[in-house]
């Protein structure tokens, strides 16, 4: 983080203040937005890239004993001159041999303004990704309503408490499998969804995140 680089190239901890990104948290939850018919629709968000490990959630929702949809939203993008092209296409290639690809949707990149009805329209939102500094994605789908299910990474830790308002899951499909299956239940994911939204709204909404700029200000 960048906390710690700062650390590392010899500035005081002490001169050292986090305030975190803010976001507008919106009125509705996707339970409000639509009916729940029988199927988990789950999502993913961000830059297609090597690092998110997204052939991990293939492969655990290809495990998956229930009714089920995925949408995968984001371009594919290399985050190093080291990473080797074409993952897009090798996952498109893996989603046909698991005999998926009817059930796995690709939309591509997508505007800020489009996000908000993909989000409404899902019910939990998996991040499998290797290392982040932040993950907006998270904090946009637990501000949604979303439960989340995700690597300890970026933000994640800090608005999931484990089996209330998502699940933090070692790099393991057969474990997102487990917590994917444990959110079938509807009621569930509105409860869990609930907690994590004010979790957000406590945290990381607009109002709160400029008290501390104030509070900061005021310290001088």
């Amino acid at each position: 983080m960048e906390y710690d680089d700062a650390v590392e190239f010899g500035i005081a901890r002490k001169k050292l203040h986090v305030i975190p990104m803010g976001i507008d948290v919106p009125a509705t939850t996707p339970s409000e937005a639509r009916e729940d018919d029988g199927t988990l629709n789950i999502l993913f968000v961000g830059r297609i890239a090597r690092v998110r490990r997204l052939e991990l959630l293939l492969q655990a929702v290809h495990r998956l004993a229930i009714p089920w949809r995925l949408t995968i939203v984001g371009g594919e993008e290399k985050t190093s001159s080291l990473s080797k092209s074409g993952y897009l296409a090798e996952l498109q290639q893996l989603c046909a041999a698991l005999k998926i690809e009817t059930q796995v949707h690709f939309t591509g990149a997508k505007r800020p303004q489009e996000l908000p009805e993909i989000y409404r329209a899902a019910d939990v939102f998996v991040y499998p990704s290797l290392y982040e500094n932040f993950a907006q994605p998270i904090l946009e789908a637990a501000a949604y309503g979303l439960p989340v299910i995700a690597t300890p990474v970026g933000v994640a830790p800090e608005i999931i408490a484990e089996a209330e308002t998502g699940f933090l899951v070692a790099a393991d499909a057969a474990d997102f499998c487990r917590r994917l299956e444990q959110l079938k239940d509807s009621s569930l994911r509105a409860d869990m969804g609930a907690k994590i939204k004010e979790a957000v709204r406590k945290k990381f909404d607009w109002n709160s995140i400029m008290d501390h700029y104030m509070e900061l200000y005021r310290s001088f």
